[in-house]
């Protein structure tokens, strides 16, 4: 997401270079060139130019410090722009009351079953919440099939209906049974249309009246750009929903959705989704995503992801092992299958400021460690505790073995040293313990 739009603004930035300082003549062009990379990431046009005056009339007349050119000034007035068009702060949940109930609407398409699937996973393991999923999307065939089987994937139970029985009276009943039963968040996935019409918005305004959510939020494909803010309206004229939901930001998205919703529906975007993964879903931080826009990369979430998969007794062990040198094959291929749980391998990459640009055009996906992983596993328990022993014909059975070659073999041994030379000199101080243990 926002490629083409990062790299158009790190050109237009580049205008002001050389210069002394910002003023009206020298930035004109840059702001020009700012408005078009909005324009073609699909933002409204009355909202890139309003934007654009706003940097201007906040830049000219700006003190530039010894130490700042006037290029890097602009990206950190730009910077802060984009984190008020995209709403300032983070917005949370409200699911204080028990039982919440979150209703979930958008159109077919959007990604709201996935989506739903994706939350309860959230509000269960972040939150302590113990969900229900509500099963009212009665029209699209296998709709609650799909349902199910998220719910069965994820442990969450699915409340259905046999027969004919409405959404209203479907939503109505989830209520009452979670209630009865005891959970404490109820969320309703509901029917889309490919369009909207007035006998959907009729049906999904009903069933709000019927359940009196806390939360709604609209789920909406990033994809759509402009029309995906023109939809926002509608609902939220019908709806009077209480945040966004962006999905599928893994697609060729231009981003125009993210940058103009927050100000053309005055709702907060909270929640990012992408891919298929349960795991595949982040709470919306403008600034982290701002960040991301100006090839700052995001290296809070970054950390965060990591945190969720290692706990501070874990992190203990591993800074005693690498600090007696005794980090080995088996510690290798348990911190690789670590890196796989936090999520696709090229969006953790382009996490990393200045990494993001350069790993773009390569094909990274979620087997770039199978290759590793078979080697380590055609190892014998004595060469992966000490693999000093691995002389030339063990690599050759090894490659073999892993269907790779001695050359393949030979590099994985060298990226393992110079891994565990990198590991110790984090290890003093106590860095892996700070990094990797939960504050």
């Amino acid at each position: 997401m926002f490629e083409n739009l990062s790299e158009r603004l790190e050109k237009s930035f580049k205008l002001l270079k050389g210069q002394g300082r910002i003023s009206e003549i020298n930035i004109a062009e840059t702001l020009k060139e700012v408005r078009r990379a909005l324009l073609d990431a699909d933002v409204n046009f009355k909202i890139a130019k309003q934007f654009t005056d706003t940097v201007k009339q906040k830049a000219i007349g700006q003190e530039v410090l010894n130490s700042v050119n006037p290029s890097q000034m602009m990206v950190k007035i730009v910077h802060d722009e984009l984190v008020d068009l995209m709403g300032g702060d983070k917005t949370d949940l409200n699911i204080k009351i028990n039982p919440s109930i979150i209703l979930i609407a958008g159109l077919q398409g959007s990604g709201k079953t996935t989506f739903s699937g994706k939350l309860a996973k959230w509000v269960k393991t972040k939150r302590g919440k113990n969900p229900l999923l509500v099963a009212c999307d009665v029209y699209r065939p296998a709709a609650i099939e799909q349902l199910k089987i998220i719910g069965a994937q994820i442990e969450v139970p699915v409340y259905t209906e046999d027969g004919n029985m409405s959404p209203i009276a479907i939503a109505r009943n989830a209520v009452k049974e979670a209630k009865k039963t005891g959970y404490d968040l109820v969320i309703i996935d509901t029917a889309g249309r490919l369009a909207i019409d007035e006998e959907m918005m009729k049906e999904i305004s009903s069933v709000k009246d019927a359940v009196n959510p806390h939360e709604i939020l609209f789920v909406v494909d990033s994809m759509t750009g402009q029309d995906a803010v023109n939809t926002a309206r509608e609902f939220n004229d019908r709806l009077d929903f209480d945040g966004v939901v962006l999905t599928k930001l893994d697609g060729d998205t231009r981003g125009g959705a993210a940058l103009s919703i927050k100000t053309v529906v005055n709702k907060p975007i909270k929640f990012v989704s992408s891919g298929e993964k349960m795991e595949a879903i982040d709470i919306f931080y403008p600034d982290r995503m701002a960040d991301r826009i100006l090839g700052m990369g995001d290296i809070v979430s970054l950390v965060e992801k990591a945190q969720e998969q290692y706990d501070s007794e874990e992190a203990r062990k591993l800074q005693k092992r690498i600090s007696k040198d005794q980090f080995d094959f088996n510690d290798f291929i348990t911190q690789i299958q670590q890196i796989k749980k936090m999520g696709n391998v090229k969006d953790l990459m382009a996490m990393i400021p200045g990494v993001g640009k350069a790993v773009k055009d390569l094909d990274i996906d979620d087997n770039a460690f199978k290759g590793i992983e078979a080697i380590i596993r055609s190892m014998t328990p004595e060469e992966r505790i000490n693999p000093v022993v691995l002389n030339g014909s063990r690599r050759k059975r090894i490659a073999t073995g892993s269907g790779t070659t001695v050359q393949e073999v030979n590099k994985l041994l060298k990226q393992f040293d110079e891994t565990k030379r990198m590991m110790k000199m984090m290890t003093k101080g106590g860095n892996v313990a700070r990094l990797m243990g939960k504050k």
